[in-house]
């Protein structure tokens, strides 16, 4: 009961943040005229602005959510606290996939970019876990992020590489980069709807590996698992996640790793609830930055990515020093 009053709880919260994001931006709109624009006006600027702004909020409920479960998700498998699509280097590698698409092929469709953002992913994904891999003591933590922050080096310097030379795109490079959701719309946001719906639904199906993962691949596979199977099927789902995210929104970091360390002072290390909770907090978080973003930088805003690095960094590093996470 416990923890389902605290889910109740947060989804209050993401309705409340979800009527300020309609609410709040260069032009503030009062309650009543956001509840007219709800109900279908579109009689004033007003209304305008409420419509205008619905489709980034929606963008930013799903890719924050999107986020939180694949961090959860990839702690899960890699059974590493330090783990994110940011910190080990799967955004970046999915965004360097989008970009090669854009810039040598001329994939510019959204659902181009969805694909290729998967294949990044994925890509990246085998890479750094492969390296980590190599060595005395196997994918340690550190090992890991690592691995990771070596792999979002040379993905940037390579998208880099990429963009600068054709300069009818690399503006736009550079702002999708930064991730954020001002550029959203319905058609994007239904073209990558089923890849993250497909990515939470085998997240929740595998629950319940996760937690026999949890207690070393040895006693999981003495409870009946197919550990490789189940660290391959949870493994997709996060790439689904992540790659389908930083296609539509770019590579936003920290929230994957924030989220579901958060979440387990509630929720407790049971996936089952673990990951609904991830969810949640995803999306809130994103929403709230987003939120915050427009107010900070009025009449202005300052992108998603930007908040949630001001957030997540300092966090990332209290992790490191808290879990002494040292071995090489």
């Amino acid at each position: 009961m416990r923890r389902a009053s605290w889910l109740l709880a947060g989804a209050i919260v993401l309705v409340l943040l979800s009527a300020a994001s309609v609410a709040i931006g260069s032009r503030t709109v009062a309650w009543p005229q956001v509840m007219e624009a709800l109900g279908g006006q579109v009689a004033s600027l007003d209304h305008a602005a409420v419509v205008k702004r619905l489709p980034r909020t929606v963008l930013a409920l799903v890719v924050g959510a999107a986020l939180g479960v694949a961090g959860a998700v990839m702690q899960g498998v890699t059974r590493n606290p330090l783990a994110d699509p940011g910190i080990l280097g799967v955004n970046m590698g999915a965004s360097l996939s989008v970009v090669v698409g854009m810039a040598w092929f001329g994939l510019f469709e959204a659902q181009s970019m969805i694909w290729m953002a998967i294949l990044g992913a994925a890509v990246t994904s085998v890479l750094v876990y492969a390296i980590a891999s190599s060595g005395r003591g196997g994918a340690s933590p550190l090992k890991l992020a690592l691995a990771g922050a070596a792999l979002t080096a040379v993905a940037t310097s390579f998208i880099t590489a990429v963009a600068l030379p054709r300069g009818d795109i690399s503006a736009s490079i550079r702002s999708w980069q930064i991730g954020g959701v001002g550029g959203a719309s319905w058609d994007n946001t239904a073209l990558v709807a089923p890849f993250l719906a497909a990515g939470l639904l085998l997240s929740l199906l595998s629950a319940r590996s996760l937690n026999s993962l949890a207690l070393g691949d040895d006693l999981a596979a003495g409870l009946g698992e197919r550990v490789m199977v189940a660290r391959s099927l949870a493994a997709l789902s996060s790439v689904l996640l992540a790659g389908a995210a930083t296609a539509v929104a770019g590579p936003i970091g920290f929230v994957g790793l924030v989220v579901p360390h958060a979440c387990r002072l509630l929720a407790g290390p049971d996936h089952r609830w673990l990951i609904p909770y991830s969810a949640v907090g995803g999306a809130a978080l994103l929403l709230a930055s987003d939120v915050l973003g427009r107010i900070l930088a009025r009449p202005s805003e300052l992108d998603v990515g930007i908040l949630t690095a001001i957030v997540g960094a300092p966090f990332f590093i209290h992790i490191v020093r808290q879990r002494k996470v040292r071995e090489l």
